[in-house]
């Protein structure tokens, strides 16, 4: 079938939920949160995605295989902002573009850049069917023009496919500029951590290529003892490997991690539970040549970044500059960034675990 589009428009989204499309086991629903954020559920007969049209375009949350996929907050819902910490809960936030990570004070940028909760001008449903199948999704369009700088055009797509608990998730950026533009992008993603679990991933488990931040950004406050345990994981890195409750994962711990990556470019991250199932997140390793990973567990929140694929550490703009991480998008150019992500019932975890120990296993 050709795709269907269905255009948005903030007055569809009301306190009482809206059924706007359904296309056999497929559905999208319109409400808006006690907030005033308005938000889309889009639902298969395996679960639903909660997303923020026109805050960022977020996932606020995944459910699937009948848990919550999602990282606890303190946060009930999300708030009608774009300060970073100020509605900070989603399930992913794209972060970029012209710049990204946590700025130093030399830095002009916001935390994340400007791309979380980015107010887009744009945003449509999408129904179809392809070569996998037939799907649900939503996408948009945040056009940004700061006069004298930058004007670039972020499209992301997120697609829920019938009978799939793992959805394709992708960004696009456009330089409508006639200059080259600065470029940086991280995915934010942020699972529930679970006690016991077990982090699987195609990358070797040394110091060479799991390696801790250990500076520390302005906005954590570390606790005695804290610096200690980013040193006993710097020099053995597996020990964050099994989420073994009481790790002091508070307030964060950051690695960064060299994957590698299949024949066919995916790089894996997945999370096993104690029951055998798990979470999952795969990219594109020669779009996004960093993996990020940020364990935060705290009374008052629990999350697992288990992977935040990215083009560069997020160590903000001017560090990553020096590094020579931040990349140039040609006058007119465009720029794709592919994703995928979800749950896995305990088979195809098995499977998994199989295909990225086959990868470790090569030289």
């Amino acid at each position: 079938m050709s795709q269907i589009i269905v255009h948005l428009q903030p007055g569809f989204f009301e306190h009482k939920e809206r059924v706007l499309v359904e296309a056999g086991s497929l559905r999208a629903a319109a409400f808006r949160f006690d907030s005033g954020v308005a938000a889309l559920r889009l639902q298969n007969e395996l679960g639903e995605l909660v997303m923020l049209p026109f805050q960022g375009q977020q996932i606020w949350s995944a459910e699937f295989g009948g848990r919550n996929l999602t990282m606890k907050t303190p946060f009930r819902e999300p708030r009608p902002t774009r300060v970073y910490l100020e509605t900070y809960g989603g399930f992913l936030l794209h972060c970029g573009a012209t710049s990204m990570g946590v700025p130093s004070t030399e830095d002009k940028h916001p935390l994340h850049g400007e791309l979380p909760n980015a107010p887009y001008q744009k945003a449509w449903i999408v129904v179809g069917e392809d070569a996998r199948g037939r799907y649900i999704g939503l996408s948009g369009e945040y056009e940004h023009i700061v006069f004298f700088s930058d004007h670039y055009v972020a499209v992301p797509e997120v697609r829920l496919y019938a009978g799939s608990s793992l959805f394709p998730v992708s960004l696009t950026v456009t330089n409508r500029k006639r200059t080259p533009m600065d470029l940086m992008y991280l995915a934010h993603v942020n699972f529930r951590p679970v006690d016991n679990g077990r982090l699987v991933y195609s990358a070797p488990c040394d110091p060479a290529h799991v390696r801790v931040r250990r500076s520390i950004p302005s906005h954590v406050k570390p606790a005695p003892g804290y610096r200690e345990f980013l040193e006993e994981l710097a020099q053995h890195p597996e020990k964050h490997n099994v989420l073994v409750p009481g790790l002091a994962f508070d307030p964060e711990v950051v690695f960064f991690v060299d994957y590698r990556a299949d024949a066919d470019g995916w790089a894996y991250t997945m999370q096993v539970h104690p029951d055998g199932t798990a979470d999952l997140i795969r990219h594109k390793l020669a779009q996004l040549n960093h993996g990020i990973r940020w364990i935060s567990r705290t009374p008052d929140q629990d999350t697992l970044g288990m992977c935040e694929p990215a083009t560069a550490e997020p160590e903000g703009y001017l560090a990553e500059k020096a590094k020579g991480n931040v990349r140039s998008l040609a006058p007119g150019a465009s720029v794709r960034f592919e994703m995928e992500m979800g749950y896995l019932t305990a088979a195809q975890a098995a499977e998994m675990e199989a295909h990225i120990n086959g990868l470790l296993a090569l030289p």
